[in-house]
């Protein structure tokens, strides 16, 4: 094939460059395989723009103004095998961002794009470093007067602190690190600022068990799970910053009294179960009450929403135990508690309208077990009650139907603290992508009044704490938002294109229903409900019992115990295990087998009381299997024990025949339930019938008989004598002598009848055996004896 003279060569047939094209790939595949490193032979070096780990640790002021220095520091590190020379930090901006979904996609890049991050900012944007040696680290510091930045409209920037430098392994100067951020520009207040609700969450996890043991002075002293609270309590813990950084914060309470009453408990004698499962004395009675002091002084004159005692877990109630009998009953309950433990601690009166659902998710069940309560309000989050056709965040009040209301949380500021706050990068970040949104929000719609709500994680760290105050800081001095009252955020025009559609229960999330509270759980409590009335009603002080018992079922119940769920079922086990311990202490004392000889007499069955207080309204029941056999003639007995003390009640029984009988002793209470254990033991019946009676009185007869023949013959043996001495006078006295011996020899019939023989024979076997009837008086019923087993020779009294 020939070109054109003096034209470019002719090109080769489609064909022959296909197949070209193939030899060269089939030729060159192989050597590429061979040069490229797996998985495990070789590591991938970190390249370009993440060669060097770049973090933003403190930035300052968070919301600047047009005469500020702006401050930012941080750390970089290589990353990378290859040293890093000439290297130096630079500030970049780009901007403004318009929406909230730039907003959150710049904190999820990473590398750098020219076309994104701006240029360098020079003179004192940019900071000089020295070499970076591989695995080395250097610390930065940039200050730089705010009106130097390129900041040409009021809006939300991008922050960018690259390092550039050049890397031994590409030989000329690149960008081998970035980290972004944000910074907030608003220097002018707005004529509409955004009304900014924030929760402020005083919530801890269940502490306080039912369990009370007594002291010295028999006083009941509470016992806490653990020392938990106490750490969070002191200087520097999770709640006491909670109080003291809220103390200064527009924000409005959202408190679970039993978190007020726990610590009301620990400013007196406590004790505290430790990790070898023993109880000590706690020892944080001043803490507990400068901590309370210190919440009374920060909520004065504030407002106050106190939840449902325990914090309930609405959801799970609304899912698995709604339909357990008496737990809607108890979730009033726990709102009527929740009043008066905050009136009483806070000296307040709160706010209960508000449910509060776990993470804001709820669906129609939900509202209706809120609604069940007393809620007005629910407080939901803007991932469960969605928007559509909005190109802006809508006013979070809006209602729902049946004269309830949703308060909408924002989603993603609400969420914008759940990261690892320990960590300084993650903070800073927090705070500033968090300061951002809410300026974009309020720029969405600038001349449109609205009102949002942000609703955080119900117990923060202490660094997310810290991290939320700040943040809510720098939005006191901003010119775009104002704070505003849950109440009357509940009460903000709702907007028309909000949405009110409240999801099916189809539609909550899978991961949280898995955290819920089972179904075994909620008739557990309904179990141990059932035994604490059934105790409760024999008490002469029940609220002794009913009160740390009815507290600690509504704290089964709480939203503390997702993704808890050994210490959730340890502590309704310790609940309902103490209860039965408490239950057995009073009991009927084990009989052991019993004798009836004879026609009628008395049973003892002894009940004992080993607790602190009285028992009353109680019935001792005894009852015959064979009532034809042994009849017991008054089966019931109303019966009082004294604390600490046994008491013996006696049954008259008659028999009617001979052989064995089953006897049990079972207590009730006053509405006709069992109270503890049954007790059995038999009765052996030796009873004298009529029968009986004959077979002696005829026995009787022949001795009669044979005594008076023997008195006859006697006598004429006494006649015959007589004669004799007539007849033989001089063998008077010998023969007197000797019948008079022989007689007394055989021993005569008076002899034998000696009155004190026989029958002190007979009594004595009566005393040892023990097993006939004696003849005693009935004895009192309330008579205290010894609570000891009874022995094995008990006898029956008549």
């Amino acid at each position: 094939m020939t070109g054109s003279p003096g034209g470019s060569p002719a090109r080769p047939p489609a064909h022959r460059r296909l197949l070209t094209a193939l030899l060269l790939v089939a030729l060159l595949l192989p050597a590429a395989l061979v040069q490229v490193p797996t998985a495990g032979t070789a590591h991938a070096q970190p390249s370009g723009s993440r060669s060097v780990n770049v973090s933003v640790d403190y930035l300052n002021p968070s919301v600047p103004s047009g005469g500020d220095d702006l401050t930012v520091s941080g750390k970089v590190t290589n990353k990378t095998d290859a040293k890093i020379t000439d290297p130096h930090v630079s500030l970049r901006l780009s901007g403004p961002l318009t929406s909230r979904s730039e907003v959150t996609q710049a904190t999820e890049r990473t590398g750098w794009l020219s076309d994104y991050d701006g240029a360098e900012i020079d003179g004192p944007g940019t900071e000089e470093l020295k070499t970076l040696a591989p695995g080395m680290s250097r610390d930065f510091s940039i200050t730089i007067p705010v009106n130097r930045l390129p900041l040409d409209a009021p809006g939300v920037y991008q922050l960018a602190v690259s390092l550039s430098g050049t890397s031994a392994d590409a030989g000329y100067e690149q960008v081998l690190g970035i980290e972004h951020t944000f910074l907030p520009w608003q220097p002018d207040d707005l004529s509409t600022k955004t009304r900014l609700t924030f929760v402020w969450p005083v919530i801890a996890t269940p502490q306080l068990t039912a369990r009370t043991e007594p002291d010295e002075q028999q006083t009941q002293t509470p016992v806490l799970a653990s020392d938990r609270l106490l750490e969070q309590m002191e200087p520097g813990g999770r709640l006491q910053q909670m109080v003291a950084l809220g103390e200064e914060l527009p924000v409005t309470w959202v408190i679970d009294p039993d978190l007020l009453a726990t610590a009301s408990a620990m400013t007196e004698a406590y004790n505290v179960v430790d990790e070898d499962g023993e109880t000590v004395p706690g020892k944080g009675q001043d803490t507990a009450r400068q901590w309370l002091a210190d919440l009374r002084n920060a909520v004065k004159g504030r407002e106050v929403v106190a939840l449902p005692f325990g914090d309930p877990d609405l959801a799970a109630i609304a899912h698995r135990g709604r339909k357990v009998s008496g737990t809607l009953d108890q979730l009033g309950d726990a709102t009527t508690l929740a009043r008066t433990t905050v009136e009483s601690e806070l000296h307040l009166e709160p706010e209960t309208d508000l449910a509060w659902p776990a993470e804001g998710a709820i669906d129609k069940r939900i509202v209706g077990v809120a609604g069940a309560a007393g809620a007005q309000w629910i407080l939901a989050r803007s991932d469960s009650m969605t928007e559509s056709g909005l190109s802006y965040t809508p006013t979070a009040a809006r209602p729902i139907g049946g004269g309830r209301k949703a308060l909408v949380a924002d989603a993603q500021l609400s969420r914008a603290f759940e990261g690892d706050m320990s960590r300084a990068e993650t903070y800073s970040l927090a705070i500033q992508e968090y300061l951002a949104q809410t300026l974009v929000t309020t720029l969405q719609q600038p001349n449109l009044q609205r009102s949002i709500v942000v609703a955080p994680q119900r117990t923060p760290t202490l660094g997310q704490v810290q991290a939320m105050a700040e943040a809510l800081g720098g939005l006191d001095t901003s010119t775009w938002m104002t704070p505003l009252n849950l109440s009357s955020a509940a009460v903000e025009p709702a907007d028309p294109g909000a949405n009110r559609t409240v999801p099916s229960t189809g539609a909550y999330p899978k991961k949280l229903r898995k955290q819920e509270i089972p179904r075994a759980a909620f008739e557990r409590i309904l179990d141990t409900r059932q035994h604490l009335d059934n105790f409760s009603v024999i008490l002469d002080n029940s609220l002794r019992v009913t009160v740390p018992f009815g507290n600690a079922l509504l704290r089964e119940m709480s939203t503390q115990w997702r993704g808890r769920k050994t210490e959730a079922e340890a502590f309704r086990r310790e609940v309902q295990g103490y209860l039965e311990d408490l239950t057995s202490q009073v009991q009927l004392i084990d009989k052991s087998d019993l004798t009836l000889s004879g026609n009628s007499g008395t049973i003892p069955v002894t009940v004992q009381n080993n607790l602190l207080q009285n028992v009353r309204g109680l019935e001792l029941r005894l009852t015959s299997d064979v009532p034809s056999r042994l009849r017991i003639e008054e089966e019931r007995q109303s019966i009082e024990v004294a604390g600490g003390h046994s008491t013996s009640v006696k049954f008259e029984a008659s028999a009617r025949a001979s052989g064995p009988v089953t006897i049990t002793a079972q207590l009730y209470t006053a509405d006709g339930k069992p109270f503890g254990a049954k007790k059995t033991f038999q009765v052996e019946v030796t009873s004298i019938t009529s029968t009986v009676l004959l077979v002696i009185g005829a026995g009787i007869l022949l001795l009669v008989l044979a005594g008076v023949r023997m008195y006859s013959q006697r006598k004429r043996a006494a006649r015959t004598a007589e004669t004799g001495e007539e007849a033989d006078g001089n063998g008077d006295e010998d023969g007197n002598g000797d019948g008079d011996g022989g007689t007394g020899g055989a021993g005569s019939p008076e002899d034998s009848a000696d009155p004190g023989s026989d029958g002190d024979t007979g009594e004595a076997d009566k005393e040892t055996h023990g097993t006939h009837l004696t003849g005693s008086d009935r004895a009192d019923d309330t008579d205290t004896e010894s609570g000891a087993r009874s022995g094995a020779s008990e006898r029956v009294e008549r």
